[in-house]
């Protein structure tokens, strides 16, 4: 049996450039679902449709770059 090439994921880079305050709760809780808690902070994850769709919600208050 061949073996398979191993998969490489893509990451993304999410920094908190804005404070939510001030935004819905809905904004809040998708800042906080993000693993992001302080201003400036940084946090990785792995690129998928979820995480676009709630990048998307706050795209206004993050920073996203591809590593």
């Amino acid at each position: 049996m061949p073996k398979k090439s191993p998969v490489i994921e893509k990451v993304v880079c999410v920094t908190l450039v804005k404070s939510p305050i001030g935004y819905s709760v809905r904004h809040k809780q998708t800042i906080k679902a993000l693993g992001l808690k302080r201003m400036h902070q940084t946090v990785e994850h792995k690129d998928t449709p979820t995480l676009r769709g709630m990048l998307s919600l706050v795209a206004h208050l993050v920073k996203v770059a591809d590593k």
